[in-house]
């Protein structure tokens, strides 16, 4: 699990959301990261700060090049609620331009580059204290009709 810098605390009760299982922030996933991330409304970007443990290394004291796409994958991604939108990734593009080292305080700020009818571009870095850009991304998400991606998940037994 991801060390949080910031404590992030989820209530529970009446009219709450269904579990969180996903990999990367759910806190309903036992094995997950657990990553917290913030919505700066006014300047409209998702922000992340953590350290990641050897748990997720590659190379010793590197974190493995997935880790580092997740990341940025689920910054992004948190991007299309401020559109009110639910959308998934259709299209990743990582570049790796430091080494990202384990036990490293990292900031993820991720944002909207444009919008194209039901598709979504949003871009994100990985930063270090000193500001020093680790990996960028850039990805577009596709918009889903909620009801019939739930519908869906209930024929599948999900």
């Amino acid at each position: 699990m991801a060390e949080n810098i910031n404590a992030v605390t989820s209530g529970a009760g009446p009219g709450a959301k269904p579990p969180n299982v996903c990999f990367g922030c759910g806190e309903a996933n036992a094995g997950g990261m657990h990553l917290p991330f913030s919505h700066d409304e006014a300047a409209r970007r998702v922000i992340g700060e953590f350290r990641l443990g050897d748990r997720y290394q590659g190379a010793p004291g590197i974190v493995h090049g997935g880790i580092v796409a997740l990341v940025l994958d689920e910054a992004l991604s948190k991007v299309s609620k401020f559109f009110g939108l639910r959308a998934v990734t259709a299209e990743l593009q990582v570049e790796y331009l430091r080494p990202v080292r384990t036990g490293q305080d990292l900031r993820v700020e991720a944002c909207n580059e444009r919008c194209e009818g039901a598709q979504l571009y949003h871009c994100g870095e990985i930063r270090d204290t000193h500001g020093r850009v680790l990996a960028r991304a850039k990805g577009r998400f596709v918009t889903v009709n909620v009801d019939r991606f739930l519908a869906a998940n209930k024929e599948t037994g999900k």
